[in-house]
């Protein structure tokens, strides 16, 4: 049984990994592009409009799309029922979204875009709620492949719109919304959603349990937005739009890490939700997972740090590349999201979504105090650099805050010495580059801190590559047999 859920874990994590992160990467590989086309401004306000409907589209379908995803995966359960209410649920959240759209024109900011962010938060949503519900029911290749899919069109409709019709800003958030529109529609047809969805299945029940299960989630999804993104709207207030354009593209580097666990996290939820009725084993199944997982993410954090005037300089036009200097610090905010990310699937798991919304809640408002000190600030800890410190402090808190909680719902083991000791490392890591970074002795001092990291966490990342190896050995010796 201990070898089946590692190797669905590896196996849907593998999968996931081909289709959504080979995505990504490509998405990282067009910032070149975006940044030839788009001014700082320009991007700025591209940013600012696709994060504006990030927050709303969980208001929108009323976080449904989670729901469906949590009540499907479970074993023994009425699949196609949790995607009819869910479904209903979604399309009454999005016809009072519609009704209400109009009060978007109160912020003179968006008053051209409106259009827009209406079509955005539509079309993510019908999109979030079929794709979660063909991965939950165990379509994995087939989730994954609309995943490249979505990016692949996204790619060319951007290529078409900025350099074809020379669409701008329109044009950029446009391309998000037919690639959405046209993977929907991919998914329909090819997994007969249009089966899926039985009227005569509409159960008051099933509606109250995703209901009951989905609206914590929504403020804690807006709590967890103001604790990522509330920045970038304030350092384009405080600073200037062109400041924030370039915040805005030093954050895309740290996204790779953010990738990495998006990935792995739909791959855990399948698995944790599969675990989650034997208390016992889901806590020993997260011990095993959150050894390994604490070492990649931050390894990984601390590569991105140091060679932030790498990736600059590969992947920004040259009028960007100051902004490698919030790339050490947000590279460190990143590996704590991480973290958090991972405890909170246990409130995911055990259905304790409320939680989220109090540790959320707590990240938000301390971020926001934190950046409306900070920001205006001309001082060396102001403006941008202020708020990627507010960033960081705002994740470290909430993932210390779910840290201490943890043990009343999943008491796995934390490993709290290589958690404090690689917690001094990533923020050295990132004071050293973000102080001295221009200079050759911030980079020595950075590098050295970065290899003391790579040799306390290496041992840890050597034994996971080795049980997967040794896992898929046995999974072929088992198909021989």
């Amino acid at each position: 049984m201990k070898e089946n859920k590692y190797k669905r874990l590896f196996s849907n994590t593998l999968i996931f990994t081909i289709g959504k992160f080979v995505s990504k990467l490509i998405v990282i590989f067009m910032l070149p592009f975006y940044t030839s086309y788009l001014t700082s401004a320009e991007y700025s306000t591209a940013d600012l409009i696709t994060n504006l409907c990030n927050l709303l589209i969980p208001m929108a379908c009323l976080g449904v799309s989670e729901g469906i995803f949590r009540g499907a995966a479970a074993k023994n359960v009425d699949k196609e029922s949790f995607f009819t209410n869910g479904v209903l649920l979604m399309l009454i959240g999005s016809a009072v979204f519609l009704a209400l759209s109009p009060l978007l024109n109160l912020f003179d900011y968006f008053t051209d875009y409106i259009w827009l962010i209406v079509l955005y938060v539509l079309a993510s949503n019908i999109h979030s709620v079929c794709s979660q519900y063909v991965c939950a029911i165990g379509k994995t290749k087939l989730f994954a492949g609309q995943g490249v899919l979505n990016t692949m069109l996204t790619v060319l409709l951007n290529i078409l719109f900025l350099v074809g019709f020379d669409m701008g800003i329109n044009g950029y958030v446009l391309s998000i919304v037919l690639a959405d529109f046209l993977s929907t529609l991919f998914l329909v047809f090819t997994a007969r959603l249009y089966r899926a969805f039985i009227p005569k299945k509409i159960d008051k029940a099933v509606l109250k349990d995703l209901l009951r299960f989905c609206l914590p989630l929504i403020p804690s999804t807006v709590f967890w937005w103001i604790t990522g993104v509330s920045d970038r709207y304030m350092v384009a207030y405080f600073c200037s739009d062109e400041k924030n354009g370039l915040y805005a593209a030093a954050y895309k580097i740290p996204t790779l890490l953010t990738y990495v666990v998006v990935i792995f996290n739909d791959a855990w939820k399948l698995s944790a939700v599969a675990e989650s009725d034997n208390r016992e084993e889901c806590a020993k199944f997260y011990s095993g997972v959150f050894k390994y997982y604490i070492a990649v993410m931050f390894a990984g954090g601390g590569i991105l740090a140091v060679g932030a005037q790498i990736f600059a300089k590969i992947l920004f036009a040259e009028s960007y590349f100051s902004a490698w200097v919030f790339i050490p610090i947000l590279s460190a905010a990143t590996v704590f999201t991480a973290l958090d990310t991972f405890l909170g699937s246990a409130y995911f798991t055990v259905k304790r979504t409320g939680m989220s919304f109090w540790t959320s809640l707590i990240g938000a408002a301390l971020n926001i105090a934190l950046n409306i000190i900070l920001i205006p600030n001309e001082g060396p800890f102001g403006g941008a650099i202020g708020a990627s410190i507010a960033t960081y402090v705002s994740y470290f808190a909430v993932f210390v805050i779910r840290a201490i909680t943890m043990k009343r719902f999943i008491p796995f083991k934390m490993y709290p010495v290589k958690l404090i000791l690689n917690t001094l490392l990533i923020t050295a890591i990132a004071a050293s580059m973000t102080a001295w970074g221009s200079d050759a002795k911030g980079i020595i001092i950075a590098a050295a801190l970065l290899l003391v990291s790579i040799i306390i966490n290496g041992k840890d990342i050597f034994l996971g590559c080795r049980d997967i190896i040794a896992s898929i050995r046995r999974k072929k010796g088992t198909a021989v047999e």
